[in-house]
């Protein structure tokens, strides 16, 4: 004797070969916008349902023990859908570049993505010279999609993965926000400063700009705005983002930040990433005068040290000090307190101290 499984299955193979799409639904399912109905009203629409043929009752699910009962499951049927003509045009229409593999194996998909995929091997057929040249992500999105945001932040990814492309292959570039830099002088080589706070910039651009060469002893050419961890992506494209003077290797380029774990993980984090390229240092006059002006305004009335910051550090900004300044500082942060770059001013931006 045939179970209710082994029946069901046999019904499905049925209606597959006779070209049906089908799946099991239940009656609830079925009833779930009809449940205002009163019985009578939902046994007509089931009914009804059978009758074009949209549905057929799955027998081996047994009947509801109402009357006129209903059966508990159902065969949802629906036409098989031809994609024939999908096939065809996957295998002599697109350009050989594409890889037709996955869209194969999942024609509804390709179905939905078509438009997309179409514009791309368009593209490749009339314009894959273009390719020599390397451009933005959005201005190639929309040089091959019409639609600027496509590889970005719309379907882009995913229909490339699918023909079987690398974002690497479209040659393009990301950008980020363009740093803020003021620059004092373009002589070469000079001393460009990275500020984690906008109030700091706009001070020493200040400074600055008041006929003043050195801030706490240091000449300084460039000041650049690091907007806190923002400097971490921004960063990347620095060769390409600022004027030809500022990536003369013979430059120095110096940090300065909150003294906190934070700021001290910002640093730590900018320094690794790019030490292949830049040597990156601590602005060390700059912190000392930090923890001195914090000795004569009383340590303890500095802020704490906000909740859940990432207190991960390695430990690499500290040997740019002076043994006795790094106690000094590790034992500020230590006690749950914190300097802000803030506790500077245009005042404080001498040597005369």
């Amino acid at each position: 004797m045939l179970d209710g499984v082994t029946i069901g299955m046999t019904e499905k193979k049925d209606f597959l070969r006779e070209g049906l799409f089908v799946k099991r639904i239940s009656l609830e399912r079925l009833l779930q916008s009809k449940s205002e109905f009163s019985y009578k009203q939902q046994y007509q629409y089931i009914t009804e349902l059978i009758e074009s043929g949209k549905i057929k009752p799955l027998k081996a699910s047994r009947t509801n023990g109402k009357k006129p009962a209903l059966y508990r499951e159902y065969w949802l049927i629906e036409p098989k859908k031809d994609y024939s003509a999908y096939e065809e045009e996957l295998k002599y229409r697109l350009h050989s570049l594409i890889s037709i593999d996955y869209y194969l194996a999942h024609l509804q998909t390709y179905e939905r993505e078509r438009e997309w995929v179409l514009q791309l091997s368009d593209y490749l057929k009339q314009k894959r010279e273009k390719l020599e040249y390397e451009v933005s992500v959005n201005e190639r999105s929309f040089e091959v999609w019409s639609r600027e945001k496509f590889l970005a932040k719309e379907l882009g990814k995913s229909v490339l993965r699918h023909c079987g492309l690398e974002e690497d292959f479209l040659n393009v570039y990301g950008t980020s926000e363009p740093l803020a830099y003021y620059s004092h002088t373009r002589k070469t080589p000079q001393n460009m400063l990275i500020l984690e706070n906008k109030d700091t910039f706009y001070s020493m651009r200040r400074y600055l700009l008041e006929e003043n060469d050195e801030i706490f002893g240091m000449s300084v050419g460039t000041l650049i705005y690091g907007a806190g961890k923002g400097i971490l992506k921004r960063f990347r494209d620095f060769t390409i983002c600022v004027e030809p003077y500022m990536t003369n290797q013979e430059n120095g380029i110096y940090y300065f930040g909150d003294l906190d774990y934070e700021g001290i993980g910002i640093y730590e984090h900018l320094s690794g990433l790019f030490q292949n390229e830049w040597n990156i240092l601590p602005f060390v006059s700059a912190y000392e005068r930090m923890i001195k002006k914090a000795k004569e305004n009383g340590i303890h009335r500095l802020p704490e040290t906000k909740e859940r910051q990432n207190r991960n550090i390695s430990g690499d900004f500290f040997r740019y000090f002076p043994e006795k300044l790094v106690g000094e500082m590790t034992a500020v942060i230590e006690s749950g307190r914190y300097i802000p770059q803030e506790i500077l001013n245009i005042s404080d931006f001498t040597h005369d101290w």
